[in-house]
């Protein structure tokens, strides 16, 4: 039985995270630090900014006595630069499937990213009556492929784990559901950059796709015949 659902933020409900990257490369190209994008984006897809700022700071040595809360203020000011039209980065079907959904189960958004920007995203989706709450990087640690964050989502939702469906597109975010023992749906969108979600309960390239029925029916397809014994 499904009781709740939670969204992933970054790459399920906003088209962002390739805009953080170069944010990125920016921010450190600033402070004479040389990054490739492709190992910005094993770096930054899908996981905490807590990590994200750890990471980047052994990394970089001439950003290493940089605070996490002065770096993500500071490289704020890159990604609202190169986000000149905010609703371009609303992935809009997810967003339509988060607001049916909302209409007869709990949601929530669970996300690497910081409280405040997770919060903002919500409202610029239009959303927040549809999100019962947010958990950004300050709630949770540690950050995915950790369960912790969902498992944190779903006791304070006060739901059994394993009634809960997670949306997500990231290795680490199936990861992070499945080792919480939560049902998890992951989007990977034929035009980003893909990541190894194999190990969802189902992959699909729009949640427009996304029943309840179908999922269910997929997640008792997976389950071994000995075990469904």
């Amino acid at each position: 039985m499904v009781q709740a659902f939670i969204f992933d933020l970054d790459g399920t409900l906003v088209d962002t995270e390739l805009l953080w990257v170069d944010a990125m490369l920016g921010y450190l190209a600033d402070r004479q630090a040389v990054a490739e994008r492709t190992e910005l984006m094993r770096i930054v897809f899908g996981r905490s900014w807590v990590d994200i700022h750890r990471d980047i700071t052994v990394r970089f040595p001439s950003v290493a006595q940089v605070s996490r809360q002065q770096m993500g203020d500071e490289l704020r000011a890159y990604y609202l630069r190169l986000r000149s039209d905010p609703m371009s980065i609303v992935i809009r079907s997810s967003v339509d499937v988060l607001k049916r959904l909302a209409k007869d189960y709990p949601v929530i958004v669970v996300s690497g990213s910081p409280h405040h920007d997770v919060e903002d995203a919500v409202q610029l989706m239009g959303a927040a009556d549809s999100v019962r709450f947010v958990l950004g990087a300050e709630d949770y640690m540690p950050g995915k492929p950790s369960p912790a964050g969902f498992l944190l989502g779903a006791q304070k939702l006060g739901v059994d784990p394993a009634a809960c469906v997670v949306f997500e597109d990231s290795w680490a975010g199936v990861t992070a559901a499945k080792a919480a023992n939560m049902m998890c749906v992951a989007l990977a969108r034929p035009s980003e950059h893909q990541q190894d979600v194999a190990h969802a309960d189902w992959v699909v390239k729009d949640l427009a796709e996304f029943s309840i029925a179908a999922l269910l029916q997929r997640v008792r397809d997976r389950v071994p015949r000995s075990e469904a014994r």
